[in-house]
């Protein structure tokens, strides 16, 4: 696979695998890095350092690097799959509902906060971190959601995946 080129199909679904990944990274990021700053921050410094200004900034940088690091690991798993192999996968990724549900969760949240954030705390911070920071938030908060209606039952249904026959030349 490395000495040749990729097919357009390989190339497409490799593509939307890395975005998959990154959104995924994103969410993920998003999650874990506000209670990790603030742990960090009251465990090694006080709360007399921790600053609304910090916590947002930590929120978005957090993201960032969620968003980066699940897109290199998704292009480095991809590049090395075979074209079959990207095609089920894309296919699996396209018909998961529950993901799909988290995805618009996290993004009606992030959405939601990066306006009432500013909205709310604008004099505590920069413009840029109420903004990007209070999507980070929103989109932990939409993704904490999703799995408050999971586990609350609402689940979602199953969508059936057509079989698509691959042509072999």
């Amino acid at each position: 696979m490395s000495s040749e080129r990729l097919s357009a199909t390989h190339a497409a679904d490799m593509e939307i695998i890395v975005r998959r990944g990154m959104t995924k990274g994103y969410e993920v990021f998003s999650l874990l890095t506000p209670p990790a700053y603030a742990a960090f921050v009251f465990m090694r410094k006080g709360k007399g350092h921790f600053t609304v200004n910090r916590f947002l900034r930590a929120t978005w940088v957090g993201g960032a690097v969620g968003c980066a690091g699940g897109g290199a690991l998704e292009y480095i798993r991809s590049s090395r799959a075979s074209e079959a192999t990207m095609r089920n996968r894309r296919l699996q990724h396209a018909y998961d509902a529950a993901s799909l549900r988290a995805d618009d969760h996290s993004t009606i949240g992030a959405i939601l906060f990066a306006v009432l954030t500013p909205a709310i705390l604008w004099k505590r911070a920069s413009v840029v971190n109420l903004v990007i920071g209070g999507a980070g938030i929103g989109s932990a908060i939409g993704l904490l959601t999703h799995y408050g209606r999971t586990i609350t039952g609402d689940i979602t249904p199953d969508a059936q995946i057509p079989e698509i026959p691959i042509a072999s030349s």
